[in-house]
């Protein structure tokens, strides 16, 4: 199957005139001789090369490293991508696109059409911005928010947060600088704080909340005109503005995608995996790891059978170990109702099978204490949600999810993603001013395919006639949310 980013970003690249630049070749971020002498010193020794390797070690190795590595294989080729790119544009109409190291953010909520990032929310005003770092430090630029909630995402390759920007960080409006952990190169005055990433490659995802009603869509655009993500070379201590709603667009697609965008190809794998190696340095404690990595890569190399069974392997790890993580039933830890959840996004540190899941089913979570997710496939008795059905989510009275920032209940299609509806509503929570609570102060939400009476109506979640999925979203969750002492309430099929 094509892959439909891919070839988006080609043909933006003929409709954009501007002269190619050139990309710095990637620099070692260490002396790799003296790293391995250090190492040999300390480390048991690595597996000894040329070691025999059968069939069925290759097949086993396969599995496991492909899970481990998914997900910095999909931010990688994200990252690559915009390479081709020469400035900001809506890809699409739809996609905000943007060199690496640079930003491009939408004017309003992500459009039901999206179909980059599974997951997407219709509580924030999105931007995003590829890094690569061996390009050089990058300034994020944060304006007064004034009262409304923000945060930005700014996560390495592995997916793991690596810096703290946001609302609940009491974060200062002005400058801050992103870098590599080697680079030593001079701070600038006027940057309040730099983070280093141990990776070269992340992403950069600011979200800004906004609510439901026009005059704060209309009060948002001077904010988020003042949201910025550059270069350093291009920083002169001045705030820097861009008017988003002018941002160039290409033509929409013929027909839009149901899934979201393939991002790793396990045809290509083995030859992506020696990049990943060289851009990700290991954690302490994968050393062993990235020795028997680098033993099987050196195998397959060696042998075109093997390479081929190797591959082979790598399509089945992707049917068979990553494909049903796709499913929230299998993401993270249960709780009560057959809810999910995961308490270490963004942090995963070697928890990569959480960080797989997270990467498949709804790549680009935050970090717990900037959002708590909870996540249902099934009813309060085990059966799949499906839009044959109607349903009720009651929260009882101020059991509402505690949170200082913003919550929202949010309706996704079999594919993460919105199916159309008539009201354009995908989701219900803090930005809808309207909700009608019960009479003892409880809330309920009508979660159905065809309209309820009237007097229910905007407390209606428009559902598809077939099977979705429910996501719970707790912005700057109180400590109940954090600990696990406050549970969502059970979807209740309506009899």
């Amino acid at each position: 199957m094509k892959n439909k980013i891919f070839i988006l970003i080609t043909a933006i690249t003929l409709l954009i005139s501007c002269k190619k630049q050139e990309v710095a070749v990637n620099p070692n971020l260490e002396d790799s001789t003296a790293v391995d002498s250090v190492r040999a010193q300390k480390l048991p020794p690595a597996p000894v090369p040329n070691t025999i390797m059968t069939e069925a070690i290759v097949k086993n190795l396969t599995t496991y490293i492909y899970g481990w590595a998914w997900p910095m294989i999909n931010i990688h080729n994200r990252v690559e991508s915009f390479k081709v790119l020469t400035e900001p544009v809506y890809g699409e109409g739809i996609l905000p696109l943007a060199p690496p190291n640079h930003l491009c953010m939408l004017n309003d909520y992500v459009k039901p059409e999206e179909r980059a990032v599974a997951c997407p929310n219709q509580d924030v005003v999105y931007g995003i911005a590829s890094l690569d770092l061996t390009l050089g430090p990058v300034i994020v630029q944060v304006p007064d928010f004034g009262d409304r909630f923000w945060v930005y995402q700014v996560c390495d390759q592995r997916t793991d947060g690596f810096a703290s920007l946001g609302k609940m960080y009491g974060t200062k409006p002005g400058f801050y600088l992103l870098a590599s952990k080697d680079w030593k190169g001079t701070v600038p005055d006027g940057i309040i704080s730099v983070f280093r990433s141990t990776t070269s490659r992340g992403i950069v995802i600011p979200r800004v909340f906004q609510s439901d009603d026009p005059s704060d869509k209309k009060a948002i655009q001077p904010l988020i005109n003042q949201i910025g993500v550059y270069p350093l070379s291009d920083y002169d201590g001045k705030p820097k503005t861009t008017e988003w709603k002018k941002i160039k667009s290409t033509p929409p697609a013929a027909k839009g995608e149901k899934a979201e965008t393939r991002w790793v190809k396990p045809e290509i794998f083995f030859d992506q995996l020696e990049d990943i190696l060289k851009e990700v340095p290991p954690m302490k404690g994968e050393e062993g790891l990235y020795a028997q990595i680098q033993s099987l890569l050196d195998a397959v190399k060696k042998d075109s059978k093997l390479k081929q069974i190797a591959i082979s392997a790598a399509f089945e790890a992707e049917k068979n170990y990553v494909t049903p993580l796709f499913q929230f039933q299998n993401v993270g830890y249960p709780i009560k109702y057959n809810w999910t959840t995961q308490r270490n996004g963004a942090q995963f540190g070697y928890d990569y099978l959480t960080r797989l899941s997270c990467a498949k089913a709804n790549i680009f979570v935050n970090k717990p204490n900037e959002t708590r997710y909870f996540y249902q496939d099934l009813d309060e008795n085990g059966a799949r949600l499906n839009g044959a059905n109607k349903y009720t989510v009651t929260f009882a009275s101020g059991e509402i999810p505690p949170v200082k920032g913003f919550w929202s209940l949010t309706l996704y299609n079999a594919e993460h993603f919105f199916t159309p509806n008539s009201l354009n509503r995908y989701s219900l929570g803090t930005k809808n001013k309207n909700l009608k609570k019960n009479a003892d102060g409880s809330l309920t939400l009508y979660v159905q395919s065809t309209p309820p009476s009237e007097d229910k109506a905007s407390n209606w979640l428009p559902a598809p006639k077939e099977q979705f999925s429910l996501y719970i979203r707790a912005y700057w969750p109180e400590e109940a949310v954090l600990n696990d002492s406050w549970n969502p309430p059970a979807v209740v099929k309506v009899k």
